[in-house]
């Protein structure tokens, strides 16, 4: 079956979905968000796009984005999936696809002010409605620029917030309450397809598999990441944070 083409219009900005393969959790550690901000911030210098909402989850990634272009989408999501896949898989030390087939991605226009800002919250709520926390303040999404007006050097405010009051600090107490009245929606059940449970048997009687002799966990070796990297990182975290004074101490030399 041929892949449908996307409709890509000038004056759209775009939600996009890109998702680990297999739904792996291999966004967990902070080296690996930190390398995506990082490649955001790179991708952006080379395509020019603007980055409306971000939010890095442990499994997926959520982006709210207007590019220059309509056709400038596919190129920047290809070439950000292209290079941060490379730097996964090497300093997770695999091998194949870590991306999930093609990132999903719904335009519309960039004029359509209740569209995006329910597009905004749904990005910003996925960690309350993942129970990873009680609240919208999350390190890895821009939940914090919106509520807080900090600038985290990746991403700015759409005109949809900048039309909610006469002043920047109506516009964010009114986002703040819009996003307080969000009520996730639940998640279907998943069902389980044929095969799947006698596949759940067969491994839950096979033998734990034995590290080889002299295997090592890369983890153990890691060194911080580059100066450039962990200071888009840092700028970028302690503006969305919930407490940037406790936060700070991760990014300080030991």
């Amino acid at each position: 079956m041929t892949r449908l083409p996307r409709e890509l219009k000038a004056g759209f900005c775009y939600h996009v979905t890109t998702r680990c393969n297999n739904r792996e959790f291999r966004l967990l550690r902070d080296e690996c968000r930190e390398v995506l901000l990082y490649a955001i911030e790179k991708c952006q210098e080379k395509y020019g796009f603007k980055l409306y909402a971000l939010c890095i989850m442990s499994n997926h990634v959520h982006y709210l984005l207007e590019p220059q272009q309509p056709e400038d989408l596919p190129k920047i999501m290809h070439w950000l999936n292209w290079y941060t896949a490379m730097c996964f898989n090497r300093m997770l030390n695999r091998t194949g696809h870590f991306w999930e087939k093609r990132y999903h991605s719904t335009g519309f226009p960039n004029t359509d002010y209740r569209r995006v800002l329910n597009t905004l919250r749904y990005i910003h709520a996925n960690p309350k409605a993942a129970a990873m926390q009680e609240g919208f303040f999350y390190d890895y999404s821009n939940y914090g620029s919106y509520d807080r007006l900090t600038t985290d050097g990746l991403t700015q405010w759409h005109p949809a917030f900048l039309v909610l009051g006469a002043t920047l600090e109506i516009c964010a107490a009114a986002y703040r309450k819009f996003c307080k009245r969000y009520k996730p929606k639940p998640k279907p059940e998943r069902r389980n397809h044929w095969g799947s449970k006698l596949l759940a048997q067969i491994k839950a009687r096979s033998k734990v598999k034995k590290k080889t002799p002299g295997q090592k966990s890369l983890w153990n070796e890691w060194n911080a990441p580059a100066a450039e990297i962990r200071q888009v990182a840092e700028k970028f975290v302690l503006a969305n944070c919930l407490n940037p004074d406790v936060v700070r101490l991760r990014f300080e030399p030991p």
